[in-house]
Parts: C-alpha cells; structure tokens; sequence
C-alpha cells in the first residue's frame, strides 16, 4: 500500500562568479534552508563576495519527481537563467 507523500519546500541560495569567458559558473553548491527568512539573509551577504546570488523556493515531491515553479526570494546580479 503506497503512503501519501506530502510535499515540502525546497528553499536554495546559490552564488555565482566570472567563468573567465564572460560568463557565470556557480561558487559553490546549492545551499538549502529552513526559511525563506534565512535564505534571503544569506543571500544578502553574499553580495559582498559574489558577483551574482540568488535565493529561490520551489514546492517539491521528491518520492514522485513532482517540482512547483520556482519562486525567487532574492536576486542580485547577472543571475544565469534557472532551467
């Protein structure tokens, strides 16, 4: 008997930097948190250090593959394009 999975809420601040070719490549990887209050701070002082951030959330049901849209929290920068 299958179990309903409910769905939780990614919420992910990424940095970005100079690929040296006039692109952005990420920092690092994508960091989760609890609260979008907490990603949007973080988010903010990255700006300091990375040319590009972005704080974002997005529904998801992992155990069926099943993504919302993202939403953006905060932005900063020449952001490459979320796929």
């Amino acid at each position: 008997m299958n179990t309903p999975t409910t769905p939780t809420k990614l919420i992910v601040v990424m940095a970005f930097e100079d690929d040296g070719e006039g692109g952005m490549r990420p920092a690092f990887e994508p960091r989760e948190f609890q609260s979008e209050q907490r990603a949007r701070t973080e988010a903010g002082s990255l700006i300091t250090t990375y040319p590009a951030v972005i704080a974002w959330s997005r529904t998801a049901d992992p155990n069926l593959g099943e993504y919302g849209e993202p939403e953006i929290l905060f932005s900063h920068g020449p952001v490459p394009d979320m796929e």
